[in-house]
């Protein structure tokens, strides 16, 4: 016998054919069921995106069962692995993440797919069990509050002296992110943070020349 022999032996002990019994797949598939309908309502519970999608939180639904029969087909034999191997090694996905977070509830649907298929069922539990708790309890921890900007538009082409004055008044700091100075007046952006900014936009508006003031708030990334 020769080394190649004896390699491809070892290969193929290590895939021995087994058959796995129609109760071990309901039991497998009912779990997986479970978790995958678990995942559908925690993802329904915490999402706060505006453009919920129904039918990805479906898919994150299907995807653990469809992995988990995947997995147990794979245990089955090595030519049924082999096969798989190569049909999902051409599969393309052009489907584009809009929230990070959707990314987390993807390659956990997929983990609890593969980790049932193994007929590790405890670990997917408790998997799913610490997941959820680091994703409420992460929520709690308090978020830097997010700067405002203020787009300002004057006739006063002089106006940045009193605005200064006016913003060290009423916000705890201030930077100009836009200066645009045209024939008609300046247009001002400062990117600033503030506690009242009712006052601030009054205060503002009140300034000669003022033609328009508006204070925006957005909910992009913090620099902490």
């Amino acid at each position: 016998m020769s080394f190649r022999d004896v390699i491809k032996k070892s290969v193929l002990e290590g895939f021995v054919q087994s058959d796995i019994g129609t109760v071990a797949v309901l039991v497998t598939l009912g779990i997986t069921t479970l978790l995958a309908l678990y995942i559908y309502y925690i993802y329904r519970l915490s999402s706060r995106s505006a453009f919920y999608s129904r039918d990805f939180n479906k898919t994150l639904a299907l995807m653990p069962v469809v992995t988990a029969a995947i997995v147990l087909a794979m245990q089955s034999s090595i030519v049924i692995s082999l096969g798989m191997v190569g049909a999902l090694s051409i599969v393309r996905f052009r489907n584009a993440v809009k929230d990070p977070m959707d990314l987390l509830f993807l390659f956990w649907s997929i983990s609890v797919g593969i980790v049932c298929g193994a007929r590790l069922y405890e670990i997917a539990i408790i998997a799913s069990a610490v997941v959820t708790a680091l994703l409420f309890l992460l929520d709690l921890v308090p978020a830097a509050k997010p700067p405002y900007l203020l787009v300002l538009n004057s006739t006063d082409k002089e106006l940045e002296p009193a605005l200064a004055e006016l913003l060290r008044a009423h916000a705890k700091a201030s930077r100009v992110k836009s200066r645009n100075l045209t024939a008609q007046g300046l247009d001002l952006i400062v990117e600033l943070r503030t506690d009242n900014g009712a006052a601030l936009v009054s205060a503002c508006a009140a300034l000669p020349g003022v033609e328009s003031v508006n204070l925006l708030a957005h909910d992009g990334e913090v620099r902490y």
